[in-house]
């Protein structure tokens, strides 16, 4: 186990891939920006 191994996020950075012991990015619980209404001319 270790460089070589898939299964570990020593693993995923050797070989530059993403999975669940290693996620490609992490997402925050943070509320999406909601834009005004454009008023009609």
């Amino acid at each position: 186990m270790g460089r070589g191994d898939k299964k570990t996020a020593k693993g995923k950075r050797f070989q530059g891939s993403f999975g669940k012991s290693r996620p490609a990015k992490a997402t925050k619980n943070t509320k999406p920006v909601v834009k005004a209404a454009e008023p009609k001319a």
